[in-house]
C-alpha cells in the first residue's frame, strides 16, 4: 500500500510512531521493531542527525544512522521516519527514510522546506520551540508550494516560563489544528513532558484535544541511552501507555 494512504487510513486509531531519540545501532533498532510488530505499531522513529544545544553532545550516526533505521524498516515490515537537516542529503534516495521529519529548530530552514516538498514522500512537520501557529503553517505552505502536500504537523511543546516541563505542550494549538483540518496532527509528548513520568499523560492530554497520532520514544535501557534517556519510555511503559489509549 501506498506510504501516504496508509497513514491515512490509520490516524482514527490513533496513529503510533515510536522509537529512540537517536539510532545506536542494529540490535537497538532491533530490538525496538520486535516490540512495534508485537503491538501493532507501524511506523519505526530514529534520529540520524542529532542537531544537539552542545556540540560536544551526541550527534547522531549520521548517513550510517539512516541506513540503520531503513535495514531494521525493511526486515520487519515498518515504516520508517527520520530527521533531515540538509537538502544535500536528498540527493541520494537510497537510504533515506519513508516519512521525512524536519526538526522544530529547522520550521524555517526554507531551503530544506522546498527541497522536502520536492519530494515523493510524507513529510512531518514539527513546530518550532517558540513559533506562532501562524508560523508553523506557513512553514506547511513552503513544502506544499513544492507540490508535496503529505504533511502532518506536530506538536512537540513551545518554551514558556515553566520549571516542570521540557516544553510546554500546547492543547490549544492542538485543538485548533483538528477543528481547521488543513493536515492531519501528531503529539510528541516526549519533547514535550522531557521526563518519562509525564509523558503518558501529556499523550492522554494530546489525544483528548483532538491529536490523530503520537510520537513517543522508546529504548530498551534508557538510563543508558545516547540521546533523550530521561524522557524514553522503558518497553513495560510503552506498552501501558498503548493499553491505555486503545479502546
Amino acid at each position: 500500500m501506498e506510504i501516504w494512504k496508509e497513514i491515512q487510513e490509520r490516524l482514527d486509531l490513533p496513529i503510533l510512531i515510536a522509537g529512540p531519540c537517536a539510532v545506536e545501532s542494529e540490535d537497538q533498532m532491533r530490538l525496538i521493531a520486535r516490540i512495534l510488530v508485537k503491538h501493532g505499531v507501524p511506523i519505526l522513529r530514529g534520529g540520524a542527525f542529532k542537531p544537539r544545544t552542545s556540540p560536544t553532545s551526541f550527534q547522531g550516526l549520521g548517513v550510517e544512522g539512516l541506513k540503520i533505521i531503513k535495514q531494521i524498516g525493511e526486515e520487519f515490515g515498518l515504516m520508517t521516519i527520520s530527521e533531515i537537516m540538509d537538502p544535500r542529503d536528498f540527493e541520494n534516495t537510497d537510504w533515506l527514510p519513508d516519512i521525512i521529519q524536519i526538526g522544530s529548530r529547522n520550521m524555517q530552514n526554507f531551503a530544506l522546506l522546498k527541497e522536502a516538498g520536492r519530494q515523493n514522500r510524507p513529510v512531518l512537520l514539527k513546530r518550532g520551540m517558540a513559533a506562532t501557529v501562524h508560523e508553523w503553517l506557513q512553514a506547511a505552505a513552503y513544502i506544499e508550494n513544492e507540490g508535496n502536500s503529505k504533511i502532518l504537523l506536530c506538536e512537540r511543546g513551545i518554551r514558556t516560563v515553566t520549571e516542570v516541563t521540557r516544553n510546554t505542550l500546547d492543547l490549544g494549538a492542538v485543538a485548533y489544528l483538528r477543528q481547521l483540518g488543513t493536515y492531519p496532527i501528531i503529539v510528541d509528548p516526549s519533547h514535550a513532558a522531557g521526563v518519562r513520568s509525564l509523558v503518558v499523560p501529556l499523550a492522554k492530554a494530546g489525544l483528548a484535544a483532538g491529536a490523530q497520532g503520537l510520537m513517543v520514544e522508546i529504548h530498551p535501557s534508557p538510563d543508558q541511552a545516547l540521546s533523550d534517556g530521561e524522557q524514553s519510555l522503558t518497553f513495560v511503559e510503552f506498552e501501558e501507555l498503548i493499553q491505555s489509549i486503545r479502546f
